[in-house]
């Protein structure tokens, strides 16, 4: 591998016992493997050190850390990567990759992302399609193609740097707001159609019921600064998203119960202003277009 494809990884992992073996079958099975596979066992109670373990002894790339603590949700999660990154030594390597631990692609899933980047200089976050089983089918998890699930991202180094890594932000969204403050020192950010990759456990499901989850999503956006026009404009171009009317509406009354209740802003200001700066622009361009 030379030093400009030289890339590491790193995942959060609580409790994945139903899940890691395959994520570590795809990762093992990569043409371009990583320089470094940092799993970090978040609190696992179940056979989740076990199983990384066990394939650590066979793969001296992987390594499993254990971060024993009493926070727990979104927050533990982004300490848990950036605890990861620091034993990983991102420093030392052109890309850091966020790897969950319930995902799988094909064994040239990496090797052909590093060939994205080599082919745009400017390219500071990337990730390919992910689809999620749904009623025995697979179905693409829409997404904006300027942003990237935190599930798959990877960063050019610099670009890791510029964004000043992953916030423990309460209400979740850490991922969204490092490639936000990428985007403000001018990395594109994007996420591509081909390769695709495979979400095993739908995103939300491990997090309660519909309700909650939804009502969550508004509360987390209003947290990190979302514009409210912005968030009323998704929730109706969301509104056939299952659950059909239910999950927009749960998600804007999140975002205004966070409002009535001066839910704090976890972000520094000036990401604030650059946020809903694009979302406006965002917002003006596609009532352009309609118009149009």
């Amino acid at each position: 591998m030379t030093a400009e494809n030289s890339y590491v990884l790193v995942t959060a992992a609580h409790n994945e016992a139903g899940y890691i073996e395959k994520t570590l079958d795809a990762v093992t099975a990569q043409t371009l493997r990583p320089r470094k596979w940092v799993i970090v066992s978040d609190g696992s109670t179940d056979a989740t050190d076990e199983i990384v373990r066990r394939r650590a002894a066979d793969h001296d790339f992987i390594e499993l850390v254990r971060r024993e603590s009493n926070d727990k949700g979104f927050a533990s999660q982004a300490r848990a990567l950036m605890m990861g990154c620091e034993r990983a030594g991102v420093v030392a390597h052109s890309f850091l990759g966020t790897l969950d631990a319930d995902i799988t692609f094909e064994p040239d899933y990496y090797e052909s992302m590093l060939a994205k980047f080599r082919d745009d200089e400017k390219l500071g976050v990337a990730g390919g399609a992910i689809y999620e089983p749904t009623n025995g089918t697979l179905k693409p998890l829409a997404c904006d193609p300027h942003s990237v699930p935190g599930a798959i991202q990877l960063f050019r180094r610099q670009a890791f740097a510029d964004s000043g890594g992953f916030l423990p932000l309460r209400r979740g969204g850490h991922d969204a707001i490092a490639e936000t403050r990428a985007r403000m020192h001018g990395w594109q950010v994007r996420s591509f159609s081909d390769p695709i990759v495979l979400h095993h456990r739908p995103v939300g499901v491990s997090y309660g019921n519909l309700r909650r989850i939804h009502m969550n999503l508004g509360i987390r956006e209003f947290a990190y600064g979302s514009h409210p026009l912005f968030e009323v404009a998704k929730c109706l171009y969301r509104i056939k998203d299952k659950p059909l009317v239910l999950g927009s509406l749960y998600r804007l009354a999140g975002y205004c119960w966070a409002y009535a209740h001066n839910e704090p802003r976890e972000v520094p200001e000036d990401t604030v202003r650059y946020l809903q700066h694009e979302q406006l622009q965002r917002l003006w361009h596609a009532i352009s277009h309609h118009s149009n």
